[in-house]
């Protein structure tokens, strides 16, 4: 603690000591230095070892008071502090000083956090997850003009020549941690349109998505139409299907076309809304239908295949379907998805 009093010129208060780190790092941002500089130029201030990490990259850069990168493994940090950019927390920086803390580590690690989320900001705007929703909404909005449209995609960070993928997605987790695990190395941005979140990303891997969310993923590389497709392939999501891609669906996806009045006067859909009042039956039906097979919908349900059997021959005999026919089946499947569209 000595060395750094020392290093700031000989303190004679807290508050001058204050004003110099602060007058340290508005310089080191004037220099437009990187990450690593800045944790080098803090490690040498504060005499110990420095860190900061971006949540966007997962990599972490740890200086020693000498300038070279810090030994492994690291010790626990002495204090530290969240990096923020737009109200979004993109990283953390941190001390690892052995034995007590200095009285102006945290005022250095508030600066140091200042500082990154500068650097972040000029160098990689497309590592914050959240977006400003108007920006999102130039993008796929099927009004937009191919100018205005360019020009938003530029400014979320998203490079001219390579095609930008979209979902939909309804999400008790937050968009911005979906759109974390989604695509920790690429660039990613979400916002919240209306009830439905827009997540927009180089790559889209459906099997990245955590519970709690279900998806719908556009296949189109326009923006505007794979948004159109992403809406639709939401509506198609269910309990046991929480992730569906538009392409995925084929010719399913025209029963999103059917107008609303003659979907519901065809005579399968009327039977599924006569047995929704059933939460049993309508869990039962809809494993069932998922996988078409007994024992397959018995694992997701927890109970025996001879329970399910007998189960889904009285949800027949309402339905006026045989579900163990194939024929049947399929007559289910479409009343079943059919009824799941009008009513969300």
């Amino acid at each position: 603690m000595e060395a750094l009093a020392v290093r700031l010129s000989g303190m004679d208060s807290y508050v001058e000591g204050v004003v110099r780190v602060v007058a340290f790092y508005d310089t080191l941002m004037r220099r437009r230095v990187d990450l690593p500089a800045l944790a080098r130029a803090t490690a040498g201030l504060a005499e110990c070892v420095a860190g900061i990490r971006l949540h966007g990259t997962g990599r972490a850069i740890r200086i020693s008071p000498d300038g070279r990168q810090a030994p492994v493994p690291p010790s626990p940090p002495s204090t530290t502090a969240p990096i923020t950019l737009d109200e979004e927390e993109i990283g953390t920086v941190w001390l690892e000083r052995p034995g007590p803390s200095s009285p102006l580590d945290e005022v250095l690690l508030d600066r140091l956090a200042i500082a990154a989320a500068a650097v972040a900001e000029r160098y990689g705007p497309a590592r914050t997850t959240m977006a400003d929703p108007a920006l999102v909404e130039l993008v796929v909005s099927s009004d937009s003009d191919e100018p205005a449209r360019a020009r938003a995609l530029r400014l979320l960070g998203f490079a001219a020549d390579v095609p930008v993928r979209v979902a939909a997605v309804h999400s008790r987790v937050p968009l911005d941690q979906v759109g974390g695990l989604l695509c920790p190395a690429r660039p990613v941005k979400a916002a919240p349109l209306a009830d439905v979140g827009v997540i927009l990303a180089t790559t889209l891997d459906p099997t990245r998505f955590p519970p709690g969310v279900r998806a719908g993923i556009g296949a189109a590389d326009g923006p505007a139409r794979s948004w159109r497709e992403a809406r639709t392939a939401l509506r198609f999501t269910t309990p046991h299907r929480p992730v569906v891609r538009h392409d995925e669906l084929g010719a399913l996806a025209l029963l999103a076309e059917i107008p609303e009045d003659a979907a519901r006067d065809n005579v399968d859909v009327a039977a599924i809304d006569r047995i929704a009042d059933n939460a049993e039956d309508l869990e039962t039906l809809d494993a069932y239908c998922a996988t078409g097979s007994l024992r397959r919908a018995a694992e997701i349900l927890h109970m025996h295949h001879s329970s399910i059997a007998r189960r889904l021959e009285q949800i027949g005999k309402a339905l006026g379907i045989e579900l163990t026919e194939p024929t049947g089946l399929t007559r289910a499947k479409l009343a079943l998805t059919t009824w799941q569209l009008l009513n969300g």
